[in-house]
């Protein structure tokens, strides 16, 4: 293992310049003493770049991708493009006070974007012929316009900060104009063949092309596995994750800041359990590499760079059992598979139940097993869901099908092994008024799920995070390193 680290900087942490530049770049008069160095920066886009790109991650709001696959006309994706051009200009105009630069910066995405535009517009028309389908080319549409937002925030990154000074160098892992279809570690390989860290600094774009398609594997998680990967196939010494808040006990919004504790310590079991519930301080494939390579990874907050953040390791189990961390999500929909036949033949339906919702790309959070009935939490549109109690219908006639909206908050550890602890979950819970629709909690005793109305979601958590957390004292940090 080098001495290197690899850095991965969050969209919202990257739409402020100034932060990136003083808190993490040149954190502690770096430059001067010669020590800017020996690190590698993966970029992601500037917060709301994708979501104008594909479509936005929380409202479903169609971005270019979207009204693209769906399009009756031309019009509405195109003007979406222009949409994006103008906001990407206006970026750009906030960074570059160098008139020459800013013309530089608007001619490098703006001929990716002119690219784009004219690949979009030919798709369409071939598609027309009865021949070929849109169908089939939406994968790699979608690759493509992934790619424009890294691309763009790098480029502009590594140019500013040789303003500074610094021997920063654009490292494009897009595969733009580029006819090799390498799968990703080699098309990582490649790229720093020839970079000499201890006087370059990489800037990389979160996106890469490969061959099997990284956003087709892991959606909006792709940045992060290129983060990962690289740090594997580079040895780095630790991996590190600045995003715009601490990996806190709960969400500050919810609990309060005041309440609300950062995580010191905790380990990729608890990460795991965090992506389940759609809060990922890491994407579970990218933490299998860093886990595996025993590379530890740190999770700190870009707007408070003298704190130590969040330290995650493979065989962290906290010296006493506790809870770390209070998280939930809502939109969670109750698939209720009820019939008398299912006993004994239990196998055979969750078999058949769990196809279909993988063949809608379902995302179970969790799921309850009894006699006759099987019900799956799971995390996905109304309209999906609706498709899959269809299909289990058309399998399964004479099944009653129930869906409920419901929330799912969880009590995760890395060492929960107390007695009586779900007890006093529960009871805290019914002292606030909470119906408990259903409670899981496996051997391993790493977290305690609560599924629970919709509407009671943020009272549950603060619930739970007043009896599990705040009547402790932790300090700056729970289970602080």
């Amino acid at each position: 293992m080098k001495s290197h680290t690899v850095e991965k900087i969050g969209g919202t942490s990257m739409s402020d310049y100034a932060a990136v530049r003083d808190n993490i770049i040149l954190k502690n008069g770096r430059l001067a003493a010669g020590e800017v160095y020996q690190r590698i920066f993966v970029v992601s886009a500037y917060g709301g770049i994708t979501d104008l790109l594909l479509e936005h991650k929380k409202s479903g709001r169609p971005g270019i991708f979207a009204l693209f696959a769906s399009a009756d006309e031309e019009q509405s994706w195109s003007e979406a493009v222009e949409c994006l051009r103008k906001r990407v200009e206006e970026i750009n105009a906030s960074l570059f006070d160098d008139a020459e630069l800013l013309a530089r910066a608007n001619a490098f995405i703006g001929e990716r974007l002119a690219d784009t535009e004219r690949c979009l517009g030919d798709l369409e028309r071939v598609c027309r012929h009865g021949h070929f389908e849109l169908e089939g080319h939406l994968d790699t549409v979608s690759e493509m316009l992934a790619s424009l937002g890294e691309a763009h925030s790098a480029w502009n990154t590594a140019q500013l900060l040789r303003k500074e000074g610094i021997e920063a160098r654009f490292v494009d892992l897009t595969g733009w104009r580029d006819g090799e279809h390498l799968n990703l570690d080699d098309r990582i390989r490649r790229a720093f063949a020839d970079i000499d860290l201890s006087r370059e600094l990489p800037i990389v774009t979160g996106y890469a092309h490969t061959r099997d398609g990284l956003m087709k594997t892991f959606a909006r998680g792709y940045s992060e596995m290129t983060f990962s990967r690289i740090a594997v196939i580079t040895e780095a010494c630790e991996a590190i994750i600045h995003k715009e808040y601490h990996l806190s006990s709960a969400d500050p919004r919810l609990v309060g800041e005041m309440q609300a504790v950062p995580i010191g310590r905790t380990n990729y079991d608890v990460a795991d359990q965090l992506a389940n519930l759609g809060m990922e301080a890491i994407h579970p494939r990218a933490a299998k590499g860093l886990r595996q390579q025993e590379i530890p990874l740190r999770v700190m907050n870009t707007f408070e760079p003298e704190h130590a953040g969040t330290l995650v390791t493979g065989d962290y189990v906290s010296e006493n059992a506790c809870v770390e961390i209070i998280a939930g999500r809502k939109n969670i929909y109750a698939l209720e598979c009820f019939d008398q036949d299912m006993m004994g033949c239990m196998t055979n339906y969750d078999r058949t139940i769990n196809d279909i919702i993988a063949r809608f790309k379902g995302n179970v959070v969790t799921k309850d097993i009894n006699a006759n009935t099987i019900t799956h939490f799971v995390a996905n549109n109304l309209k999906t869901v609706k498709r899959i109690r269809s299909a289990i219908g058309e399998q399964y006639p004479d099944c009653d099908i129930q869906v409920r909206k419901v929330a799912v908050v969880s009590a995760i550890g890395s060492d929960m092994k107390v007695p009586g602890m779900l007890s006093r979950a529960v009871a805290a819970l019914a002292q606030s008024g909470i119906s408990v629709l259903a409670v899981h909690q496996s051997m391993r005793q790493v977290d305690m799920q609560f599924v629970v109305n919709e509407n009671d979601y943020e009272s549950a958590v603060k619930s739970l995070h007043q009896a599990l957390v705040e009547v402790y004292e932790h300090g700056e940090a729970i289970c602080a390193a």
